[in-house]
């Protein structure tokens, strides 16, 4: 209480805070991001050699298959060029690259940019959250919400991927939060969560039945459904409207400027995660806009 009474009076602070968090958080999240798609990969792999009993070839390991532990965890932070361990003071988020002048420290090889722009993100996203929630409940499992599609945002980018590891909990999560009405009721939740899934699902199928190719992956049907978990069934028009509008504008600028392949397919599943933050945070303000526009 005594916390909630200050960041109450001295709002900046509040502020300052959340942006310290999301920086620290940000940095874990490029762990996440990197390590995540690798675990995955290195666990069907040997699923498929002990389905096919097949022994795998423990000679030819580079990169992060020689690490016999590889999790979030394991190994620490190392220089992938030169191994050296990234001590604490040599990871402090952002600042830590600057003083480096973006290289490691041990052998001067670049380090890329994306570490501090993901961090800085993920810094700004957090002040956004704590200005609009405040020091509330609803504001950490806002913060929950945004970290995970920050992360999906990235690795779908990369991967063409949406783990389960984190959708699933996400949608679970958005039903319990719910069950205690901290955005919406639970009822317009687990319909939401129904609606969400069968949408897309709808969608992916009709499109396969007239093209024969697939539109998307089935973890897109899992964010929607976890998104409408969060803001319930009536906050999905909105949020596919956005995320299709924002994917067409960008599709098409991707193929007019950069001659990108048409065929080529692009993840849908950064646009979900984006008009769904969008939408946590200014839904009343956008329906707002509409009506003044619209009607």
């Amino acid at each position: 209480m005594a916390m909630a009474s200050f960041f109450a009076t001295y709002p900046i602070a509040l502020l300052g805070f959340a942006l310290a968090l999301g920086l620290i958080v940000g940095s874990f999240l490029n762990v996440v991001i990197y390590r995540l798609p690798v675990m995955m990969q290195r666990e069907w792999t040997e699923q498929c050699h002990d389905f096919l009993e097949i022994k795998a070839d423990e000679s030819n390991k580079n990169g992060p298959e020689k690490f016999s532990n590889f999790n979030l965890a394991q190994p620490g932070s190392h220089c992938p060029n030169c191994q050296h361990q990234i001590t604490a003071i040599e990871n402090i988020p952002v600042l830590s690259y600057l003083i480096q002048a973006g290289k490691c420290k041990n052998c001067k090889t670049p380090i890329s940019r994306r570490y501090p722009i993901i961090e800085s993100a993920c810094g700004i996203l957090t002040v956004l959250v704590a200005y609009q929630f405040g020091f509330t409940g609803l504001s950490l499992a806002a913060l929950v919400l945004t970290w995970s599609l920050l992360v999906l945002t990235m690795i779908d980018y990369d991967h063409q991927l949406l783990p389960d590891d984190i959708t699933l909990p996400i949608l679970w999560l958005g039903l319990i939060i719910n069950y205690f009405g901290l955005i919406t009721t639970l009822e317009t939740a687990v319909l939401g969560a129904i609606a969400g899934y069968m949408i897309l699902w709808l969608i992916y199928w009709l499109f396969k039945l007239l093209t024969g190719k697939e539109g998307m992956g089935h973890g897109d049907f899992k964010l929607l459904a976890a998104l409408g978990a969060w803001m319930g069934w009536q906050a999905l028009p909105q949020i596919i409207l956005l995320s299709s509008l924002i994917g067409a504008l960008i599709g098409i600028a991707l193929i007019m400027l950069k001659g990108r392949d048409k065929n080529i397919p692009i993840p849908f599943g950064p646009y979900l995660a984006g008009a769904g933050f969008v939408s946590l945070l200014w839904s009343d303000e956008l329906n707002q806009l509409y009506s003044a526009i619209f009607l």
